[in-house]
C-alpha cells in the first residue's frame, strides 16, 4: 500500500495505491489482481475488490471502476447513475460521499484527483494513447464545471518509468508529428530505440492546467514484488497480466 504524502494531509479523503500484494489469486496473477478484464478466475478478483472496500471502509457496491479502452471519456459519478455496472470510460468524477472511485493499472499511469475547494474526487486511467487524445484535459475541464473557483490537486502514482519504456522510431515519429516539443519526453536508448518518460509526459499536462501534482513514484517494470505490469508479461511471453488499483473517496 503506497499513499501521497500530500493527500495524506487531507482530512476529508481517503486514498490509496494498491500494491499486487495481499490478496487471493495464484500464478501470474499473485496476489491482489483487481482486474476484472484479465483472465483471472472472476469470483477470485470481486474476492480482493471486497478487501480493498474493506481497506478503505466502503461497501463493496459503492466500490466504483471504469471499463477502460484508452479513450478520452469522462463520466460524473451522480445519484442517477451511480448504480449502473458499467462505467465506459478512462475518468470519473464525483461529489457523492460513500463512493470510492477506483482505476486499474498495469504501466499506465493512474492518476488519483481532488478539488479542495469543491469537496470533488475523481481519477483517470493514463495510458500514452489516453493522455495524448485528452483525457486529461477533458477530465479537468468536467472537474471545474462544478465550479468556476477550484483548487485541484493531483497525485500521480506507480507507473512504468522512463528508464523501462523503450519505443521504436514510429512511436517517436509519432509524437514528434503532433507537437516537436515533445522530444523532451524521449532520450536516446541506441541506434533503433529511445526511452520515452510518460511520467512527465502526463504531469506537465496537469501542471499546464494548473493542477497541484506530486508523486508516488515507482516504475511498475522494475518492481516486480510491488506491482503487475504489462510489459513485464510480454516479455516473459505470458498470456495475462494482472492489474494493480488505485482508489480514493470522500469521507
Amino acid at each position: 500500500m503506497f499513499y501521497s504524502k500530500k493527500f495524506k494531509k487531507f482530512k476529508k479523503i481517503k486514498h490509496c495505491f494498491f500494491s499486487r500484494n495481499g490478496g487471493f489469486s495464484k500464478g501470474i496473477y499473485r496476489s491482489l489482481n483487481c482486474g476484472k478484464g484479465s483472465k483471472d478466475n472472476k469470483s477470485t478478483v470481486i474476492k480482493n475488490l471486497a478487501l480493498i472496500s474493506k481497506k478503505i471502509k466502503i461497501n463493496p457496491k459503492n466500490l466504483i471502476l471504469m471499463h477502460q479502452t484508452h479513450s478520452k471519456n469522462v463520466i460524473i459519478i451522480n445519484k442517477k447513475n451511480k448504480k449502473l455496472k458499467i462505467f465506459n470510460s478512462d475518468a470519473i468524477i464525483t461529489n457523492l460521499r460513500g463512493l470510492a472511485l477506483g482505476v486499474v493499472t498495469a504501466d499506465c499511469v493512474p492518476i488519483i484527483l481532488y478539488d479542495f475547494k469543491n469537496q470533488t474526487i475523481g481519477c483517470i486511467h493514463a495510458g500514452w494513447k489516453g493522455a495524448s487524445k485528452g483525457i486529461i484535459e477533458n477530465t479537468i475541464t468536467k472537474f471545474r464545471k462544478f465550479s468556476k473557483v477550484s483548487k485541484i490537486f493531483a497525485s500521480i502514482g506507480p507507473c512504468i518509468g522512463r528508464k523501462s519504456y523503450q519505443v521504436n522510431k514510429d512511436f517517436y515519429d509519432n509524437f514528434i508529428h503532433k507537437s516537436k516539443k515533445n522530444t523532451i519526453y524521449f532520450s536516446q536508448k541506441n541506434a533503433n530505440k529511445k526511452l520515452f518518460n510518460l511520467r512527465k509526459y502526463v504531469a506537465d499536462k496537469l501542471i499546464k492546467l494548473d493542477v497541484k501534482v506530486d508523486h508516488v513514484n515507482y516504475d511498475t517494470y522494475k518492481e516486480k514484488n510491488y506491482f503487475f505490469s504489462y510489459r513485464r508479461s510480454q516479455k516473459l511471453v505470458e498470456n495475462d497480466y494482472g492489474r494493480c488499483i488505485s482508489v480514493i473517496s470522500l469521507i
